[in-house]
This record gives C-alpha cells, structure tokens and sequence, in this order.
C-alpha cells in the first residue's frame, strides 16, 4: 500500500500512536452524521439533551466524538448526558424508541424523517455545520509514509488533481450518472431512488471542488478529539499536515 485514504479522525489516532505519516490532501469536508430524535421524542434542539439518553455507535468513535463537541459547542456538560453504545442495531433502536436521540448517517436520517422522527443537528449540511461547529470539518483525505514523501512528491500532486477532478464530476454530473458509476454490489436489495436523492441533497456539501487542505477545518476534528479526551490539550495538528505539497486552503 502506497496511500492511506482515511477520515482525520483516523489519521490523527494513528500519528498519535507513532505512525510515521503525512496528510497532503483533502477530498470530503463535512462528517456524515446528522443528530436526530426518534418520532415521538419531545427533545428539539442541543439543550434538551441533559439527563437524556443518547445513541452512539461506541465511545470514543467519530459520531461520540462529534456528539461531545456539539454539547460543549452548546454551552451543554457532555457529563449530564448518557450515551448508549448501539453499534449496528442504533437506527433499529432509534426509530423503536428505545433512545430518544441519536448519531445517525444516511439513509437511516431519511428514513427516520419519513417516519416522524427529527432532525436536531445535520452536520453533512454545510450551512447547519457553519452554526454548530464554525465551519467545515476536515473528514476524508489521503496520507503517504514521511520517509517516502520526496521521492513520491509528483506523483502526489498528479493523484491529488485527479482527484480533484473527480469531486468535480461529483459537483456537476447528474445524481442518477453518479449513482450508476458505484459498484453494483454495494448498492444490492437499496432503494436506488432513494440513493441518488441522497447524493442530490448532500454532494454539494459534503464534497469540495479543490483538494487543499482547509487548516482551520482540520483543528476543529483536532478540537474535538481534545474536548473527548482522545488526544492531550497541547496536541498540534500541524504535525500531520503537509501543507507545502499543495498549499493549504484557509
């Protein structure tokens, strides 16, 4: 394996254990999770979720994390708030009742919606993610190993305008051409329909034109892995990011 193509989240777990890595570019700007309460819960917004049981999918993963900055960001104390690890089984619970509030992605959000549930906190909206977190939100992006970084130098820039041309076709092509593209295996027994109503809704958002780092969306994940406890106060995300390969934006 040449590349790691991974969310920050990971990256920052693995450079904070000791793995020799740089991260040189950005393909995905939000995170994919959206907090939603179950159809007949009362909770409407951040506030209401003191002494609430809320429906992550374990402690310590991206949506708990996340969940925990949201609560900071809302003036809330994440320890008056209960978190259920539901793993696979959340949405199931979720629409159940069995927890009011959750950490959910697509198409669990939409199919919560059409079943009278709410959504609270949609971070893969853009606009909603400027409001609660102050911005986007580094998420996907590629890494290479420190040592080999000169010699692929390049080859790095060349794999970083294709893709950059690719979150340009995500852009500009019509949902039902994105949709026919996926491999046919990971979208069996789906509601096709439903997938490229999703990708309609969210690519614009979720995904940037250009792969420049964004500095000040990668602090925030670093932020929020400091407010969870995952990483120590005095961390720099700096120490990560190469930001000469192909200049940072922001």
């Amino acid at each position: 394996m040449d590349y790691a193509a991974t969310s920050l989240d990971a990256a920052l777990q693995a450079y904070r254990q000791g793995a020799p890595i740089l991260r040189f570019c950005s393909t995905g700007r939000l995170p994919l999770f959206a907090l939603a309460a179950a159809p007949k819960s009362a909770v409407k917004g951040l506030k209401d979720l003191e002494g609430k049981t809320v429906g992550v999918s374990a402690l310590g993963n991206a949506d708990h994390v996340l969940l925990v900055y949201l609560l900071r960001k809302a003036g809330v104390d994440p320890k008056r708030v209960q978190y259920a690890t539901l793993g696979p089984n959340l949405y199931e619970a979720l629409r159940a009742g069995h927890v009011e509030v959750g950490m959910v992605q697509e198409p669990a959000l939409t199919l919560l919606k059409e079943a009278g549930g709410r959504e609270l906190v949609n971070l893969m909206d853009l606009r909603q993610a400027r409001t609660y977190l102050g911005g986007p939100y580094e998420f996907m992006g590629v890494a290479v190993r420190r040592e080999e970084r000169q010699g692929r130098l390049e080859e790095m820039r060349a794999l970083s305008r294709a893709l950059e041309k690719a979150l340009r076709f995500i852009h500009a092509a019509n949902a039902h051409l994105i949709a026919d593209t996926l491999p046919k295996a990971l979208i069996a027994g789906g509601d096709e329909e439903r997938l490229r109503a999703v990708i309609e809704r969210y690519r614009k958002d979720l995904y940037p034109t250009r792969v420049r780092i964004d500095l000040e969306a990668a602090r925030r994940v670093a932020e929020s892995q400091m407010e969870a406890g995952l990483l120590p106060p005095s961390f720099r995300v700096e120490g990560l990011l190469d930001l000469e390969v192909l200049g940072a934006s922001g």
